[in-house]
């Protein structure tokens, strides 16, 4: 059986440039999960005593907090550092986008739509900014029985797939008299769902690594699925059911944006000592 890597996959400039900031910053804490792999954090808390605090509150003046990739509210942000706390700053720079489109649109008097997940760290710390309050929703049909002011500021989560993001655009624009739709979808995640969306399409089988809590993994896995019938999202090479590639002969792999390299080899070394 043969194994082909997607186009593109795994750690995005983002994540690449948190977990920098983390070794860099030995014995320190991030508030909440850097990045959306168990793996990786236990990694990093071995290696280098970064820690993970839940709560923001447990940080006192003089202690250093790292910020999640994911970033966190605009008043945890600010309680910290009136506390004296000194903030080490991992939010992606392509989550602080949004961030601030949020605060500059709702000052300026729209409604601010955002499409994504409310639950999700991104999307929580994103509405935060948006000073007048911010919508928060998962399809067009969420949106049927509201009614928004006439200028309205759309912004997508940076994980979520175009084509979603553009049906809930398509159903603003013809009814409210100006709709700014701003691409707030990063370039990692439009190359890393091109690239699963074509190998699914001849792949027999397919594996998409990550997280089971990661947003942009769920997003592939989907992709995949839709292609691929027999395609299948694990963590690491413990998840892999030997099962799944009998009669196979293509075995296409990716994997999400918070998905390190060590894991996705040690997928790739156990299928191989396995499977001829």
């Amino acid at each position: 059986m043969q194994i082909q890597l997607a186009e593109n996959y795994g750690f995005c400039f983002g994540v690449k440039r948190a977990i920098k900031i983390a070794e860099d910053n030995k014995n320190s804490s991030t508030y909440g999960p850097l990045i959306h792999n168990s793996k990786e954090i236990a990694r990093l808390e071995d290696d280098f005593q970064v820690g993970l605090t839940d709560s923001h509150k447990v940080f006192k003046a003089g202690d250093k907090a790292i910020v999640r990739t994911h970033g966190i509210q605009k008043q945890e942000l600010e309680e910290l550092k009136n506390n004296n706390v000194n903030v080490v700053d991992a939010t992606c720079p392509y989550v602080t986008k949004p961030q601030e489109i949020a605060q500059n649109m709702s000052e300026a008097g729209y409604s601010v739509v955002i499409f994504g997940d409310e639950a999700h760290p991104e999307i929580k710390g994103v509405k935060s900014y948006a000073t007048n309050g911010a919508l928060v929703v998962t399809s067009s049909k969420e949106l049927q029985d509201i009614k928004l002011k006439e200028k309205i500021a759309l912004i997508a989560q940076t994980t979520r797939k175009v084509e979603d993001y553009m049906e809930v655009a398509n159903y603003l624009i013809p009814r409210y008299k100006e709709v700014r739709v701003f691409n707030t979808i990063c370039n990692a995640t439009f190359e890393n769902q091109e690239a699963v969306l074509n190998l699914s399409k001849k792949a027999d089988v397919m594996l998409v690594i990550g997280g089971k809590n990661s947003s942009n993994t769920k997003q592939l896995f989907s992709i995949s699925k839709d292609n691929c019938a027999d395609s299948y999202h694990i963590e690491d090479e413990k998840d892999l059911d030997f099962s799944w590639f009998k009669n196979k002969k293509l075995c296409g792999i990716s994997a999400g944006a918070s998905t390190p390299d060590w894991i996705i080899q040690n997928v790739i070394d156990t299928i191989e000592s396995k499977i001829d």
